[in-house]
């Protein structure tokens, strides 16, 4: 596990870059070494992050329990859903709650600014979609870019009007991602003081089916109350295993 640490951690670190403010940029290559021996694979059965232009989540049930697919983790580390909270999904070692992941399903009947998302890139609401076509996931794409854009700007202006200067926030470039078999994208953002440290840093995937909005999003920060890691070196080694989990994930139902 400390060479998974170190290596994670040290893609990290030195992605501290100083252009403009100093921004940290995790290790969003979703490549993770299939079963090596640190890792391990495990196969799950089915039985809080502002969202721009989104107020509700809606789904029966546990959602992890019922789109969550194999869960590739370090050795010694479990993924399961949380069993008090729905909407988390848990990341523990030998037994310690070492951080959660939460998500949201967000009805796009509900959001008529990613309506218009996908509008304007040549997706009509109600059209029909073809998860396999290339000309659909580039229009698809563009319309989660657009979005995430116009969260990314929210985001960091909110935090800007808290904290003004006494942290600077910025959103890393957002990179294509799969989301099951939907075409998503992560995204996020780091939060640092004057000296350097890290004071909050956020982590998300985020996809549409055709009828809702998934955003699982998790953190390090005193200010993120669910979907959030305790300590900045256990996320750092869980984020990538993070973009391989939603790349298992049985989406779309």
């Amino acid at each position: 596990m400390l060479r998974v640490y170190h290596l994670v951690l040290g893609a990290i670190l030195l992605a501290l870059t100083p252009v403009g403010v100093k921004t940290i940029l995790p290790n969003f290559s979703a490549e993770v070494v299939e079963k090596p021996n640190s890792v391990v694979e495990t196969t799950h059965s089915s039985p809080s992050q502002t969202t721009t232009g989104i107020t509700s989540s809606t789904m029966e049930g546990n959602t992890w329990q019922k789109i969550l697919g194999k869960t590739p983790t370090p050795k010694g580390w479990e993924v399961v859903p949380c069993q008090v909270n729905p909407s988390l999904l848990c990341v523990s070692s030998q037994g310690k709650l070492l951080g959660t992941v939460e998500i949201g399903v967000y009805p796009v009947k509900e959001n008529q600014k990613f309506q218009k998302n996908l509008t304007d890139a040549g997706i009509p609401l109600g059209s029909q979609l073809d998860y396999q076509s290339p000309d659909y996931q580039n229009k698809l794409l563009i319309a989660l870019q657009t979005w995430v854009a116009d969260f990314n700007a929210s985001f960091v202006k909110d935090r800007r009007d808290i904290y003004g200067n006494k942290i600077i926030f910025s959103a890393y470039p957002p990179q294509p991602a799969l989301v099951g078999k939907l075409q998503g994208i992560r995204y996020g953002f780091v939060g640092l003081s004057p000296e350097g440290g890290v004071e909050e840093l956020h982590i998300s995937h985020v996809a549409f089916d055709g009828t809702a909005i998934y955003v699982m999003t998790t953190a390090f920060g005193a200010d993120s109350v669910t979907g959030k890691f305790e300590q900045l070196e256990n996320l750092a080694i869980f984020q990538a295993y993070f973009s391989a989990i939603a790349s298992n994930l049985k989406l779309p139902m």
